[in-house]
């Protein structure tokens, strides 16, 4: 089993294909999907969609790119939001400098934000950070003092630093298509390094489709290649990585409920 831990089917790109999407993930291995908040104001028409599909869950928050045209939404509003059944993480939110389509201070108030909502729910935080490793861990350790919360770096590709330090701090990281990339070696060998019990695996679909399928629209079922990559990077087997990235899953996304046919206590 497989799952992908990060994905937007409310994306136009996918629309009046759900079913089919759904059937070939789960062909691929792929059981389980987190389909990912990016405008809280658009977050009814995820909530419906996780609502529709039993294998599909969401999260609330607002993406860094609309970090400026959401600003001021209050804590309470995403915690409130939070207590819907299949609303399993906060987030997207964090801090993009590479596009920087929002202001940097209204990127960084939302994200403490979104912060102060995991800490409340509980629910993990789901932090995207693009040329912004720095900044990123000085809010994350800073945070992280005035009191825990759990959270991952979400489509990893940033640099070793800050990947070590989001570790340090009790976070996971997830990666996605991007591993699968030719040019990509100096992020496999931080997905080398990593701790197992700190790895998921994710598409950001219908972005950033793997190697194999680049350039065409990426989709859950394609988590797969990615997870393959994953094990041949760190030298075990494609089972044992998707054993241990969905026991990670269900370990960070605790409101998911855990197959009762699944039980796993590590590697042998």
């Amino acid at each position: 089993m497989l799952v992908d831990s990060h994905c937007h089917l409310d994306f136009p790109d996918f629309d009046g294909e759900r079913d089919e999407l759904i059937s070939r993930a789960h062909e691929a291995g792929v059981d389980l999907m987190v389909t990912i908040c990016t405008h809280i104001k658009k977050f009814d028409r995820i909530k419906a969609i996780a609502e529709e599909y039993p294998e599909v869950y969401c999260s609330v928050g607002t993406h860094p790119h609309n970090a400026g045209i959401e600003r001021g939404i209050p804590v309470d509003e995403i915690v409130a939001l939070a207590a819907h059944p299949k609303v399993v993480a906060i987030g997207e939110a964090g801090l993009d400098y590479f596009y920087d389509k929002a202001p940097r201070d209204a990127q960084a108030e939302g994200l403490r934000t979104h912060i102060e909502a995991a800490r409340q729910t509980g629910l993990p935080l789901v932090i995207h950070s693009r040329d912004a490793d720095q900044d990123m861990a000085e809010i994350l350790r800073d945070e992280m003092g005035k009191g825990e919360f759990p959270a991952l770096l979400h489509c990893f590709s940033s640099g070793r630093k800050l990947a070590m330090t989001g570790i340090e701090l009790g976070l996971y990281v997830s990666f996605s298509g991007i591993l699968t990339f030719k040019k990509s070696e100096e992020l496999r060998e931080i997905a080398r390094e990593l701790p197992a019990d700190r790895l998921l695996v994710e598409t950001d679909a219908p972005y950033l489709a793997p190697q194999a399928r680049r350039g065409k629209r990426n989709e859950p079922a394609y988590t797969a290649m990615t997870a393959a990559v994953l094990a041949q990077t760190r030298d075990v087997s494609e089972e044992e990585i998707a054993q241990q990235t969905t026991e990670n899953f269900f370990r960070l996304f605790r409101k998911v409920p855990r197959p009762d046919s699944l039980a796993w206590a590590g590697p042998q």
